[in-house]
């Protein structure tokens, strides 16, 4: 995979981490909001790896 495709995949992960999170949040689980936001910090580190060639 190229790195364009790699960005665009992490980008698509913070989407539905970010949904899932807001979904669970509103729902009231806290245990699940909080992973997914743990995914989300995760998915922000790994894209700016990747955009900053650190990969």
């Amino acid at each position: 995979m190229n790195e364009r495709r790699i960005q665009l995949m992490y980008v698509i992960g913070m989407i539905l981490s970010g949904a899932a999170l807001i979904s669970a949040a509103m729902a009231g689980d806290t245990l699940f909001a909080i992973t997914f936001g743990v995914i989300i910090v995760y998915l922000v580190i790994r894209y700016w790896m990747v955009s900053s060639g650190k990969f």
